[in-house]
């Protein structure tokens, strides 16, 4: 059965590429990667998408919500938040929802409180700083307050965690909102900041590149963690006149659950939720202009991942990870990579899949070498977490 699409209205982001929009985007196309050393002292060498220089302190009113990933979700949020504000005059306050995804949270502040505590000597019992406080600034919530705080939306409001697929699972979460006419506009997206946790424990799993990552190249070392903070604006529908960025035209969610950290090998999972936003849109799959992949630059992600696209779409479509540009930016990926999908629909230009060749002899995509400038009327986009928890996006040109 399809599904009604919805317009999307607005994007913002603010990723290891740039701290806006606009330089996010430019530098994308000239194919530059936002990769930098980590931003904090760790025992291993290894390469992080970092956002370039520091982050603006909170405004004084949510000073108490103090977290990394709060500073992200606020200087992502400014790129977003004129079409938002519209939505808000337009349909009210109480109307616009909240939906976000993360991974993390704020669990760089806690490290801080740990760290502050551990270097005083470790005193028994802890004595916390008196600027922590865990409810505030830990919790998912508190960055998704942050954001409300911002934006003025008083409608529902909440925040997703399924790991890397949280920000592309937000997108199915928005358009129930709308189908049962709980909001009439959502703000969806994802935030996660760098921390200890993320950056250590990808480390410990052996996946941690110490050099900037090739996905679906051959020899192609691990992932490179990295942080966004990335928006989407769904509406009901578009204003009179407006063309939208887009519109949603499908969502496809599984579970495999084949392991904890690994994928089904055969892919199955990631081709049955591509193959769901598909018959969500009542297009085949010849219909696809350019894949984004999920490609985290690991040996058996890539694998299965490729596998279930070559099984679907074989292998004239063009297909990239733009996580070579970014980092994986773990529960931010889902929607920052929808957006890129949407500025190829748009701009009419597929980014360069950097770092890709030569590829992997069992990878048999079209991974382009250099920018492809040719217009694309839909694109997918592939979200795929631990558990075999999967999400794929859909989405056609504007202009429909």
């Amino acid at each position: 059965m399809t599904r009604v699409p919805y317009p999307i209205t607005g994007y913002g982001v603010c990723a290891g590429l740039g701290r806006d929009t606009d330089t996010v985007v430019a530098a994308l196309h000239r194919g530059e990667r936002g990769l930098r050393q980590v931003p904090f002292e760790v025992p291993f060498e290894a390469v992080t998408g970092t956002l370039p220089g520091p982050l603006p302190p909170l405004p004084p009113e949510l000073a108490h919500r103090e977290s990394r990933t709060s500073r992200l979700a606020a200087l992502g949020y400014a790129s977003i938040h004129e079409p938002v504000s519209r939505a808000i005059h337009r349909w009210g306050a109480h109307r616009v929802g909240v939906v976000l995804g993360t991974s993390t949270g704020g669990i760089d502040r806690t490290e801080w409180a740990h760290f502050e505590w551990f270097g005083a000597g470790a005193s028994e019992p802890p004595v916390l700083p008196a600027e922590y406080r865990y409810f505030d600034q830990h919790p998912f919530h508190a960055f998704a307050d942050v954001v409300a705080a911002l934006s003025g939306a008083t409608g529902p409001r909440y925040v997703v965690s399924t790991a890397c697929s949280s920000s592309a699972k937000v997108f199915a979460s928005a358009r129930r909102l709308l189908d049962l006419g709980l909001a009439d506009a959502v703000l969806v997206g994802g935030v996660d900041g760098l921390c200890n946790t993320t950056v250590r424990g990808f480390h410990s799993l052996g996946v941690m590149a110490s050099e900037p990552c090739r996905p679906f190249g051959a020899d192609r070392p691990g992932m490179n963690v990295g942080e966004a903070a990335a928006y989407l604006l769904l509406e009901r529908r578009p204003d009179a006149g407006e063309r939208p960025r887009a519109w949603l035209r499908g969502v496809g969610e599984t579970s495999d659950a084949f392991h904890m950290s690994s994928p089904d090998p055969e892919g199955d999972g990631a081709r049955r939720a591509m193959e769901a936003a598909l018959a969500e849109a009542g297009i085949p799959a010849a219909e696809v202009g350019y894949v984004n992949a999920h490609g985290t630059g690991t040996k058996y992600n890539d694998a299965a991942e490729s596998k279930a696209i070559e099984r679907l779409f074989g292998q004239e479509v063009h297909v990239v990870s733009t996580k070579a540009y970014t980092g994986h930016t773990l529960g931010a990926c889902g929607a920052l990579e929808a957006i890129f999908s949407i500025v190829a629909l748009e701009q009419g230009w597929i980014p360069a899949g950097v770092g890709s060749h030569p590829l992997d002899e069992e990878v048999r995509l079209n991974i382009p070498e250099r920018v492809v400038e040719r217009p694309v009327r839909f694109a997918l986009s592939n979200a795929f977490a631990f558990g075999g928890n999967n999400a794929s996006l859909l989405f056609e040109r504007g202009d429909r």
